[in-house]
This record gives C-alpha cells, sequence and structure tokens, in this order.
C-alpha cells in the first residue's frame, strides 16, 4: 500500500471516528478559540468538521491532483473559517466554513493544475470549474449541436466572452507541453518548440540603443526649453507633452486670451524651440518632428 493512500485513510478513519457536535457545543468551542486561543478547542472544532472537508474536496478529484492534497488544502480553509467565524451570527459553523473549504481548494487547483496561470477572477474560477459540467449538460440535452453554438450557451451562461470560452476549453483538454520538447522523434533531431517561436518584441540592443536615444533627446529637449517664456512652456506642455492635447479653446479660456492668441504663442514657441535646438545640435535636424 502506498504512503499516500495510507495516509488517507488514516484521515478518513479519524474523520468518521470523529463526533458531531451539537450546535451549542460548537459555538463554546467557537468562543474559546477566538477569545482564548485554546488549541484544544480548535483541535475538536476542525477534527469535528474533517468530513466536511473530504466531501468537499470529493467533488473535485477529477482535476487530477493528488486527493491528499486537496483535503490537506482543505483543512486550511477550515482553519481559516475557525479563525474568522463570529459565534454571536445565527449560522451554524459547517454552513460558514464550507465556503472557506471550497475557496481553498479551487485556489489550490487554480495554482497547481497547469504551469501556466489561469485567470483568477470570479467568472474565469466559474467557467474553469463549471466548463466540463455545462458541456456535458448541453450535450446531453441538445445532442448533436456544434461546438460554437455550444461555446456561445456557456458563454451566455456564465458571463463571459466566447473567447474566454474557447481559450478555457483548450486548456482543459490537452496536457501542458515543455517548450523544450522535441519536434520530432527522430534520432539526430535538436530541434525544440522554443526554437519556433517568434516574437515581435525589439531585439535587446534596439531597446537599449532607444532608451539611450530616447534620455538624450529629452535631456535636450529640457535644455532647449529654457529659451521659451513661461507661458510659451505652459502651453507647448499642455498642447505637445501631455498624452492628451488640450485644445486651443480651452488653454485660451484658462488664460483669458482668444484661441487664435494661443495659436500663435504655440507656432513662435515652436520656432524658437528648432532654433535652439538646431543650435546646440546642428546635425540632429533629422531627430526633430
Amino acid at each position: 500500500m502506498s504512503t499516500s493512500m495510507s495516509t488517507r485513510r488514516q484521515i478518513v478513519k479519524a474523520a468518521i471516528n470523529a463526533p458531531y457536535l451539537s450546535r451549542e457545543e460548537e459555538q463554546q468551542l467557537a468562543v474559546k478559540w477566538r477569545d482564548e486561543q485554546d488549541q484544544a478547542s480548535l483541535d475538536r472544532l476542525s477534527l469535528s468538521h474533517m468530513r466536511l472537508v473530504i466531501a468537499v474536496a470529493a467533488r473535485f478529484r477529477n482535476f487530477g491532483l493528488p486527493m491528499n492534497d486537496l483535503i490537506q488544502e482543505g483543512h486550511v480553509g477550515l482553519l481559516e473559517a475557525a479563525g474568522r467565524f463570529e459565534p454571536e451570527r445565527d449560522v451554524r459553523f459547517s454552513t460558514y466554513a464550507t465556503w472557506w473549504i471550497r475557496a481553498s481548494i479551487q485556489d489550490y487547483i487554480l495554482r497547481n493544475w497547469s504551469i501556466v496561470r489561469g485567470g483568477t477572477s470570479s467568472t474565469q474560477k466559474s467557467l474553469f470549474f463549471n466548463l466540463r459540467r455545462l458541456r456535458a449538460k448541453i450535450s446531453a440535452e441538445q445532442q448533436g449541436i456544434n461546438e460554437s453554438e455550444m461555446h456561445r450557451q456557456i458563454a451566455e451562461t456564465i458571463g463571459v466572452k466566447i473567447a474566454d470560452v474557447d481559450m478555457m476549453s483548450a486548456r482543459l483538454s490537452g496536457p501542458d507541453t515543455s517548450l523544450n520538447a522535441p519536434l520530432s522523434d527522430t534520432e539526430g533531431s535538436s530541434a525544440d518548440r522554443q526554437d519556433f517561436l517568434v516574437s515581435d518584441a525589439p531585439l535587446p540592443d534596439e531597446v537599449v540603443s532607444g532608451e539611450i536615444d530616447g534620455e538624450r533627446q529629452r535631456k535636450w529637449l529640457r535644455s532647449a526649453m529654457n529659451v521659451l517664456t513661461e507661458r510659451e512652456r505652459q502651453i507647448l506642455r499642455e498642447r505637445r507633452l501631455k498624452e492628451e492635447s488640450a485644445t486651443l479653446e480651452a488653454i485660451g479660456q484658462t488664460m483669458g486670451i482668444s484661441k487664435e492668441r494661443v495659436r500663435q504663442i504655440e507656432n513662435r514657441a515652436l520656432e524658437k524651440l528648432k532654433e535652439a535646438l538646431l543650435k546646440a545640435q546642428p546635425d540632429r535636424l533629422a531627430l526633430m518632428p
């Protein structure tokens, strides 16, 4: 018998033999743990609810992860529930703990099911854990339905984009593949999958060169801006140096002048800036807009 199988049987046996707690006993143990940090109370409370942990973990056994690990993560959620439970509320501890147990197990599955991290939003989690069930249900109710229509209905039910359903379906349909895996089983073949990946990103030397040139040009621009008046600098900042350019009319209202006057000041400022840049760097005309 494997060690993991033996451990699981020990956990199940201990859970089965643990006595059920009455509502009053739950309340007393929860209060003692919260107010006195009494470890014996926590141990008794958690042991009596291990049946619940095992039952919830069993619902996720088809995701290919060890049952012992699912139970362990569920126990973590159970302890979290014990720490957050408010005995004064008219709620049974098992009802409150179920949410934390399930959430802890689901987070574990999302972290470990694939080397590719999936979405962690509530809708993405819902899609991950309900896709197979919804596929089976729709297939049973609408025999012969095509894949496209099925994905549309799933997306509408969960509230996600059809593209998200397509992507999740592809992820769930096949295992992870290493980028270092050979493309061919032919002896002597040395090509890996990663050798054929195409990147649109610039080369490292192009990135460094662009950063150096960009910093140099910013330095020239800051120096050349000193030849402008404060009003000219303000107009150029609003019109040319911000992501969202202000309109001539908006600037004119702010400065108390007409938009035509703003346009004249802007043109004059650009001419002064161009002269200053050419004077400092006569061979850099090509860099100017």
